[in-house]
């Protein structure tokens, strides 16, 4: 668990400190780096998180109920991100520098990753399967460039650099908090394995707005581009990959 707290802390935060190193980015290759994130993120939702949800012993009634609830809780999270937790870029200046809305996306941007961490605490109870790594390799792939976006948005919008790092410092953070918590409440059972049941559900839904919502913003008009569809292609295949034979 330390070596995936640290790895997710670590790129997640260098993720958005590129920023100072790269200030101009080609949108045509950022966009692909998304849609790879996307697609990926899609993939393991499908093919690993899903069916391993399903597949436990729950005594959880409607669990779909909560799945397509935590679709729309992301729904509500985007209200007061603007999406840059997935990667989407605005640059409209001063739209962040009241109290209340940096307030509202401080305190989003953390539910968001707090709950992305609760995922990959993988209670023995709730993940029996053996790719376990490849959720992880999902969350680190799409925080990164989201990382990126995030600080990318900030500076344009805030005055103070040290506002704007102090941002992507909990965006960096909250996803070990979450994995940490998880686990520190799982193994001294505080809550019950109903509830992780129904958190991760919750989790799954996000996971499926985000990677869609990437899709539907890389094709505002709804043209197939041959690069973005290999590119989502081969994510789509390393995630076969990584759930399967590594």
């Amino acid at each position: 668990m330390t070596t995936t707290v640290l790895i997710l802390f670590f790129l997640t935060l260098l993720g958005g400190l590129a920023v100072y190193l790269v200030p101009k980015v080609n949108s045509s290759y950022f966009q692909l780096v998304l849609v790879f994130a996307g697609s990926y993120l899609f993939s393991i939702t499908i093919i690993h998180i899903l069916p391993e949800l399903f597949s436990n012993e729950t005594h959880v009634e409607h669990l779909a109920f909560y799945v397509l609830l935590g679709f729309f809780i992301q729904v509500v999270i985007e209200y007061f991100t603007e999406g840059v937790e997935h990667g989407h870029l605005h640059h409209k200046n001063g739209q962040h520098n009241h109290g209340y809305q940096w307030i509202g996306l401080l305190i989003a941007l953390s539910i968001h990753s707090f709950l992305e961490g609760t995922l990959l605490a993988h209670p023995q109870g709730l993940h029996n399967h053996v790719g376990n790594d490849s959720v992880f390799y999902g969350v680190l792939i799409h925080k990164v460039p989201a990382a990126f976006a995030l600080m990318s948005v900030l500076i344009c919008n805030f005055h103070q650099k040290s506002k704007a790092i102090l941002l992507l410092l909990v965006f960096s953070l909250a996803t070990p908090i979450g994995i940490i918590s998880s686990t520190f409440f799982h193994q001294n059972h505080y809550f019950s394995e109903d509830f992780f049941s129904i958190l991760f559900a919750l989790v799954s839904g996000n996971f499926l707005h985000i990677s869609t919502t990437i899709f539907f913003e890389s094709s505002p008009n709804h043209n197939l581009s041959l690069k973005k569809l290999l590119v989502a292609g081969a994510a789509a295949i390393l995630a076969v990959l990584a759930e399967y034979w590594m």
